[in-house]
């Protein structure tokens, strides 16, 4: 699948078909998606509203973050971070400055991959959250099961994309959940990693049955 050119970034020409190239099998793995800005990172709040931060200098990692993700690589998870980035298309927020912060998100992060989307929201693009584009990239190049998988988020996009794929959301409790369809909504990321491990323990014990 060749990726087309759009304002200068590589975008999948049809992210809605991923899902039907998917092919269920044995070797399929369990993933976990998580929000960046406000999960894996500390943002400001002004006026009511997360600020992404724009230079490595402002970008600090979540220490709570640290222990939640060892726990889950090392439960076999494939951990994925998506983000919504339109600073990028809009010129103020520069790609090198991205690749910086990312680096050092990698760094301190068992993360698999982080699937940015760089597009404004008129720009009607399939990959933009709450759509549901960037988990059917990452469940295609990583081969994830997203029946299977669950998306970890402070905001109803990413809650609204979880539902419409099929993955089980797990809310942290904030201003910009929403009132939309929430599996769970919980205090910390301690409590994240205990659900997980609980649904992901009965869901194997499910498929081991005769």
């Amino acid at each position: 699948m060749n990726p087309i050119m759009d304002r200068g970034f590589d975008v999948l020409p049809s992210h809605a078909g991923l899902g039907q190239l998917i092919a269920q099998g044995a070797d399929m793995k369990s993933g976990i998606f998580f929000e960046r800005d406000g999960v894996l990172n500390l943002v400001k709040v002004e006026r009511g509203q997360q600020v992404t931060p724009l230079s490595l200098d402002d970008f600090k990692v979540n220490p709570a973050a640290l222990d939640s993700l060892h726990k889950l690589k090392a439960a076999g998870f494939v951990l994925l971070a998506t983000t919504n980035q339109p600073g990028l298309s809009r010129g103020y927020l520069m790609r090198r400055e991205l690749d910086r912060m990312h680096d050092l998100l990698k760094k301190c992060l068992p993360l698999d991959d982080i699937l940015v989307c760089p597009h404004d929201e008129t720009d009607h693009c399939p990959c933009r959250k709450p759509q549901v584009g960037l988990l059917q990239e990452a469940a295609f190049k990583w081969h994830v099961d997203l029946d299977r998988s669950y998306v970890v988020s402070d905001k109803w996009q990413d809650a609204h994309a979880a539902h419409v794929a099929g993955c089980t959301s797990l809310l942290l409790r904030s201003p910009w959940i929403g009132k939309g369809h929430q599996d769970f909504v919980l205090t910390n990321l301690s409590e994240v990693v205990e659900k997980i491990h609980q649904m992901h323990s009965a869901s194997i014990l499910l498929m081991d049955q005769p």
